[in-house]
């Protein structure tokens, strides 16, 4: 173990002297946080304003003044359509949906007919989408008071109109509708860790290989696989450094929150962060082993930042599992690497408990991939010495 020493500290130092490369990688992963609590923020603010801010585009309502009188008892503020408002939706200049009134409006009211009311929208165009549900249930709104009336004038009880009645009920606690605003932390901190044990991971295989350095280094007379654990050691090292900085970055970075809602729902102290770090913990082990596997095939530096694309394509779509699957999780989940971590950070995130059984798995999962991807390094090293 007195060699694997040696070889960590040698590999931690080569690792750590690349400041350029280091400090990018690290800019990135501090700044990742807050960026994306910024953004989060910035576009649960404007939902809110948008919300809050009760306006109804119209067209033709000048000619239902029975359906105005509705609109300004319920707080909304009305706002003339523009006369090209259909291309204006399509092309999202338009952020409302429109309510076009017919012009018989009022004498198919007083006929007892139905007229035709319609909220026009895009569903190209997110941000009147969003609002045409709202319109749709103000409109309603206004022809239950109608029926209402009308029934009430003929003598007849409006309770008789609803032979039950139905109330909604969330099961979801307030963790778990953060989670869904915060899902996407996770995945920025599994990247994090994959991006922090890249550079180290290519530099010590096929960069050695590259600068023609690896063929004196196999000559001392220390064991192939001490050279692999020294090596694989600092990566994973670098790796978790990456991650703890990525962690803590959003922790200040919830100072950034504008959105009174997001920042009473968002769940992420000293505690969660420590869970992510543990979780994180075995993955940095697994990625550093496997990058280096697949970098120690190459014989330059090049060649194995294309052949690691495919690992990093493979980490991040992992995760996409949960997004996909609608049946909930799954037991195969946590013998995944990286999905079983993104599946326990979103269970961290929610405040639900982690059990042993579950974390272990994960564990033993990750644990089996360095194993196997270790093996493969020393073996590659062992065929070099010969060679």
């Amino acid at each position: 173990m007195g060699g694997v020493w040696i070889v960590y500290l040698k590999e931690l130092v080569d690792a750590l002297r690349d400041r350029r490369t280091l400090a990018t990688v690290l800019a990135s992963s501090v700044a990742m946080g807050p960026l994306v609590l910024a953004l989060l923020s910035s576009l649960v603010d404007s939902i809110e304003k948008h919300a809050e801010a009760r306006v109804l585009v119209t067209a033709g309502l000048e000619r239902a003044p029975t359906l105005a009188n509705y609109i300004a008892r319920q707080t909304y503020t009305v706002q003339a359509a523009p006369a090209d408002y259909e291309q204006q939706l399509r092309r999202s200049r338009l952020g409302d949906p429109v309510v076009v009134v017919p012009a018989d409006f009022e004498a198919a009211l007083q006929r007892g007919e139905a007229p035709l009311v319609e909220v026009v929208s895009s569903s190209a165009n997110q941000r009147a989408q969003a609002g045409a549900s709202a319109a749709v249930r103000l409109l309603r709104g206004f022809a239950r008071e109608q029926a209402t009336l009308r029934i009430a004038l003929r003598g007849v009880a409006p309770e008789l109109l609803e032979p039950l009645r139905v109330e909604e009920r969330d099961l979801a606690d307030a963790g778990a509708r953060a989670a869904q605003l915060t899902r996407l932390v996770p995945f920025f901190v599994l990247m994090a860790v994959l991006y922090g044990a890249l550079n180290a991971a290519l530099d010590s295989t096929a960069g050695e290989r590259e600068r023609g350095s690896l063929e004196p280094l196999l000559m001392n007379p220390a064991a192939p696989w001490v050279l692999v654990l020294g090596k694989w050691a600092a990566v994973a090292t670098v790796a978790m450094l990456v991650a703890v900085l990525s962690c803590a970055s959003f922790l200040p970075g919830q100072w950034l929150l504008r959105s009174e809602t997001l920042a009473a729902l968002f769940r992420f102290g000293p505690r969660e962060a420590a869970w992510f770090i543990v979780m994180l913990l075995p993955l940095a082990f697994a990625l550093a082993a496997l990058l280096m596997a697949v970098a120690i095939r190459c014989k330059t530096v090049k060649e194995a930042q294309a052949n690691a694309t495919v690992v990093m394509l493979a980490v991040s779509m992992v995760p996409l599992a949960t997004v996909f699957n609608q049946q909930g999780e799954r037991p195969w989940h946590l013998w995944v690497p990286a999905l079983a971590q993104t599946t326990l950070m979103g269970r961290v995130l929610e405040g639900a408990a982690v059990p042993a059984p579950d974390w272990l798995a994960a564990l033993a999962s990750s644990l089996a991939l360095a194993a196997l991807a270790l093996g493969y390094v020393a073996r590659r090293l062992r065929r070099a010495a010969v060679q």
